[in-house]
């Protein structure tokens, strides 16, 4: 998706993407097609006997981490997601690291979905995490 003020929702799709999923002969015809008007609507996600789940992200290392949240089950999309360092004692949800300094783990996830209810994961990925690696909570909605 990119930021021009097309519509409040919209997809940006590569002609790769576009191809794939038109019908064979026509790829060229999709491709050039345009802004096409699409519908959708959200849906709840049901992951049963799944708890949520952090994904550290390719790439993290010592000052700077990316987290995906996956598996929220049922009540809305998460909404905000903070983070709490080993021994801060304070949440942050955004996290930009341009100096030196090095994140303390292990880290504590606190998630908000749309409705307002927050779980909180404490200590879910651990001090000695990696980069490209799955860390269970034992939290679900």
């Amino acid at each position: 998706m990119n930021y021009y003020p097309v519509a409040k929702y919209h997809f940006d799709l590569s002609g790769t993407a576009f191809g794939a999923m038109v019908k064979p002969g026509r790829s060229d015809e999709l491709r050039h097609a345009g802004i096409i008007d699409i519908q959708f609507k959200r849906v709840p996600c049901n992951y049963p006997g799944q708890k949520v789940t952090f994904h550290v992200e390719e790439g993290s290392n010592a000052v700077y981490l990316a987290v995906l949240v996956e598996f929220e089950d049922g009540d809305g999309d998460v909404v905000q997601v903070d983070l709490m360092e080993a021994n801060s004692g304070s949440w942050g949800s955004i996290w930009r690291m341009d100096s030196n300094h090095r994140l303390q783990a292990p880290f504590s996830l606190r998630i908000t979905n749309e409705s307002g209810k927050q779980l909180v994961a404490n200590q879910v990925i651990p001090a000695n995490w990696v980069p490209n690696t799955y860390y269970r909570s034992i939290i679900q909605y």
